[in-house]
């Protein structure tokens, strides 16, 4: 009896299966998304062309991708790339994916700029620049500045920054929170952060996609989670123009003890809290007195 001839839709569907018993989220995507990228086709070719053999060699490529993913790696990091604001971007193991909750912190941070023609935006811990990058797209008269501790997050934002032809209007520099923009060289009216937010205990309870390959300076927030906000917080206020704004992505438990934080410090007004799509507290939005 002859084998079966194995096609795209033969092969999406045993791949989802195999995923399955890996424990993949989403698998049914993730084989679409890695079969797209390893045959260089849309997502949506593979339906217009479901009935396609593949050949021993687009199998074997195909099946590397497989094993990567069954292993847990993030997806994002097999095929170099992750959509954000609809802005297709270059990630890798140095950087963060970016995720969908963080749209919110940059509908938040637009809505909060809108109104101002030329802002004057800081973005701290910028990672692949998907914040900065989605802030200088949807704001247009923006001129945005982003840090990063790390050498290697920055040369990724730098590569992102060229590919979007935004070298103009979006300045990177090397260092820790706001020591390289500190006052009197700077007034922003608007500073916004992804800071690392995950208790130190917790990070072995996270999902192997993010506990074994994301970049742990970007994941560990300290003992309690809190160690980046207490930096920020009362040193953001002295960069910012009056009446400008702090905006803060924190994890879904961190509402009240972030904001007591803001409260204690007396330089803000206006703090309140912005839920994701989830309906999960994800950004803390602050205004300076």
């Amino acid at each position: 009896m002859p084998r079966p001839e194995w096609t795209i839709l033969s092969i999406l569907e045993w791949t989802t299966g195999y995923f399955r018993t890996h424990a993949v989220d989403s698998p049914r995507l993730d084989a679409e998304i890695l079969l797209a990228h390893s045959l260089g086709l849309r997502r949506i070719d593979l339906y217009l062309r479901y009935d396609q053999p593949l050949g021993a060699d687009e199998r074997a490529a195909f099946k590397a991708l497989v094993r990567r993913r069954a292993a847990r790696e993030p997806v994002a990091y097999i095929v170099g790339r992750r959509e954000f604001w609809g802005l297709d971007l270059l990630v890798g193991p140095e950087v963060l994916t970016p995720r969908p909750e963080t749209e919110r912190l940059v509908e938040t941070a637009l809505a909060f700029a809108d109104g101002c023609e030329t802002p004057r935006i800081l973005d701290l811990g910028t990672g692949s620049g998907c914040i900065a990058l989605a802030l200088a797209h949807g704001c247009p008269g923006a001129r945005v500045f982003a840090t990063d501790i790390s050498r290697p997050a920055l040369a990724a934002a730098r590569e992102n920054i060229r590919r979007h032809d935004l070298t103009e209007r979006v300045q990177l520099a090397a260092g820790a929170d706001l020591d390289v923009f500190a006052p009197p060289r700077a007034r922003f009216d608007l500073i916004v952060s992804n800071p690392p937010y995950i208790p130190s205990k917790e990070i072995q309870t996270l999902a192997p996609e993010v506990r074994d390959y994301e970049p742990r300076v970007a994941l560990d927030g300290g003992e309690d989670g809190l160690a980046v906000y207490r930096r920020i917080v009362p040193t953001a206020a002295t960069c910012l123009r009056p009446g400008g704004g702090l905006i803060l992505e924190i994890g879904w438990d961190q509402r009240r003890a972030v904001t007591q934080l803001a409260q204690s410090t007396g330089l803000y007004r206006d703090i309140g809290c912005i839920a994701d799509y989830s309906g999960r507290d994800r950004v803390l939005r602050m205004v300076r007195a």
